[in-house]
């Protein structure tokens, strides 16, 4: 059984992007790993396909709604059960080599990219989501965040690298810079 990733994005079209190229395009033509993407504004309820709303907290900005996100998800994981849930936000774990590595030995993942100001706080009481970091800056969504956190783990999935080795001995497999 091949890595699975599902990404619930604004903007589908933008996958498989840059990881339909090199090694993880290859790794995806050879079926190591697939991925689906789900198009959040399929969720929204009304004529205008609304996924945003003001904070339920106040603020500045709009978040994505949870109603609509709790359903996407849902339906992701109905699709592919027990695969992890993520959400690439500025506010999470930051991503290191040993989390890309537990991510890449597992089945692989569901992937939430955020827009707007972010998702609305209620979903991450709701449900079981990782919310995951690739650094202390803003993106415009969480989709380049979710090219990373793929490349990163789609290099380690077996046979994508020539070498079986060639994935042990590199920056950040022991903490530091090689």
């Amino acid at each position: 059984m091949s890595w699975s990733a599902t990404i619930l994005t604004l903007y589908p079209e933008m996958f498989p992007g840059p990881l339909g190229h090199s090694l993880a395009g290859r790794a995806l033509a050879e079926g190591r790993w697939t991925l689906d993407t789900l198009q959040i504004r399929d969720f929204a309820q009304d004529r205008h396909r609304s996924v945003d709303d003001t904070p339920a907290g106040g603020g500045a900005g709009m978040v994505m709604r949870v109603d609509i996100l709790a359903a996407a998800l849902d339906e992701a994981a109905a699709r592919a059960p027990g695969l992890p849930m993520l959400a690439m936000a500025p506010r999470g774990r930051p991503l290191d080599q040993a989390r890309v590595r537990s991510l890449a030995a597992g089945p692989g993942a569901i992937i939430l990219c955020g827009r707007f100001e972010g998702i609305d706080e209620r979903l991450f009481e709701g449900r079981n989501i990782e919310p995951l970091s690739v650094g202390d800056y803003i993106l415009s969504g969480g989709e380049i965040a979710a090219f990373a956190l793929l490349d990163a783990c789609v290099r380690l999935l077996p046979g994508v690298m020539g070498a079986a080795d060639s994935g042990e001995d590199e920056s950040f497999e022991t903490g530091l810079l090689e």
